[in-house]
């Protein structure tokens, strides 16, 4: 134990002072964000004493807010105010994102990786731009959704069924999107357990929505339908439906501020695409299956890198058909392939997870002061669909099955061929 401390000692050192400095640069303050608007009501409600207000005036991710409430507490202890809270709320996510930087770098070590390697991966891991963006438009629990479905998808691979089902309900209760982990984390399991594991993480997920359910007067349930059907006014240029609108009149966003060449969504648009979203993820998990129980029996599992493959496709999936798509919705899916290219058995960089990173700040921060909503448009889909085509042909891996067939018939000429060597 005191090895193992030692040897993580300096790496948690830079991964918390890395997430402090994250901390201090994203969480100046909550004017204009949508912590001002979502979140601080409720969670000075909880900081007040009032839990019943709490629980009523949660939005409709509400069960981040239940799971992070101790946190929202913690001021009290020394009269902090409401800055104090909303800094404090976004530290288990800081957290979760360190923890896994620090795995992910201990693991690399032991694999002999280099330094420069191991460091590159810290550094996406705590101080991502991703990261940064997500703390100042007020959304930390993306950090957190994202380590809890790949924490759940390592344990599952381990076969760790119960802590892998409790970390996936928690993930569910804290961002809806985190229902496209259900195929990895079951994929990763034997067949036998799948059932128990999703029976644990729906009870858990329950668990933590069923008061806001409860209590609240409409807001949390009417908000969580108005995410299964998105209306057609966020309709955002980082998303493929976005050459199906029209222009017309002059689009407004938040705060009735003008978004000059916008297009306006179509009307069947908003009622499909987040319902869509969760088809073509079980629709691709169910493929996924039938493709590897074909080529390896109905026992088989997905491993580590495979299961982590395809979260991240799905997590990216998710972004290129949501018409909700913006900057932080990019973030678990980058840590997902973060994980993948860092478990590999190639001493590389995280060449894609580096690159995605770098596309995803063009696309979102330079493009928008730069070029035309289209041009935004074309750009996301520019690098985002190639990615999508990549990442699925190196999980269904063609080649792969490709190579199996050659060495089933290498192995079949080996005795042809040593009967024909001894007859010369």
């Amino acid at each position: 134990m005191r090895q193992l401390l030692r040897e993580n000692a300096l790496c948690a050192f830079i991964a918390t002072a890395a997430s402090a400095t994250m901390a201090w640069l994203g969480l100046y303050g909550f004017a204009w964000n949508d912590y001002e608007s979502e979140a601080r009501p409720a969670f000075d409600a909880l900081a007040q004493g009032h839990v019943v207000e709490f629980l009523r005036l949660a939005p409709a991710y509400g069960g981040s807010f239940v799971e992070r409430a101790p946190f929202a507490l913690l001021p009290g202890l020394w009269g902090g105010g409401e800055l104090a809270v909303y800094r404090m709320v976004a530290l288990p996510c800081l957290l979760a994102a360190a923890v896994l930087g620090v795995w992910l770098v201990a693991r690399m070590r032991g694999e002999g990786r280099s330094l420069l390697n191991r460091a590159v991966v810290l550094g996406l891991c705590v101080a991502s731009p991703l990261t940064l963006q997500a703390l100042e438009i007020g959304h930390p629990e993306e950090l957190l959704g994202a380590c809890m479905c790949i924490a759940a998808v390592l344990l599952a691979n381990r076969n760790r069924m119960v802590p892998a089902a409790l970390i996936l309900g928690l993930a569910i209760a804290n961002k809806e999107w985190a229902l496209l982990a259900i195929g990895p984390v079951l994929l990763a399991l034997p067949a036998k357990r799948r059932l128990l594991c999703l029976m644990i993480a729906g009870v858990t997920s329950v668990a933590v929505l069923a008061p806001l359910a409860l209590v609240s007067s409409g807001g949390f349930i009417s908000g969580t339908q108005a995410i299964a059907n998105a209306p057609s006014s966020i309709f955002q240029p980082w998303q493929v439906w976005w050459f199906l609108g029209h222009h017309g009149a002059l689009v407004h966003g938040l705060f009735g501020s003008p978004k000059v060449g916008y297009r306006i969504a179509p009307s069947w648009v908003g009622g499909i695409s987040h319902p869509l979203i969760l088809l073509v993820g079980a629709a691709m998990t169910v493929s996924l299956w039938l493709s590897r129980r074909r080529r390896a029996g109905s026992g088989t599992v997905l491993g580590e890198r495979d299961a982590l493959l395809a979260l991240a496709l799905l997590l990216l999936m998710r972004c290129v058909l949501d018409t909700w798509d913006t900057e932080y919705y990019l973030l678990p899916c980058v840590f997902a392939l973060l994980t993948w290219e860092a478990t590999g058995s190639n001493d590389r960089p995280p060449v894609l997870a580096l690159s995605s990173t770098l596309f995803v700040w063009l696309t979102f921060q330079w493009a928008p002061a730069h070029i035309s909503a289209d041009a935004e448009a074309a750009l996301f889909l520019a690098w985002s669909l190639p990615l999508m085509g990549l990442l699925g042909l190196a999980l269904y891996r063609p080649r792969g099955a490709l190579v199996e067939r050659y060495e089933l018939l290498r192995q079949a000429r080996e005795p042809l061929a040593a009967v024909i060597a001894n007859q010369h």
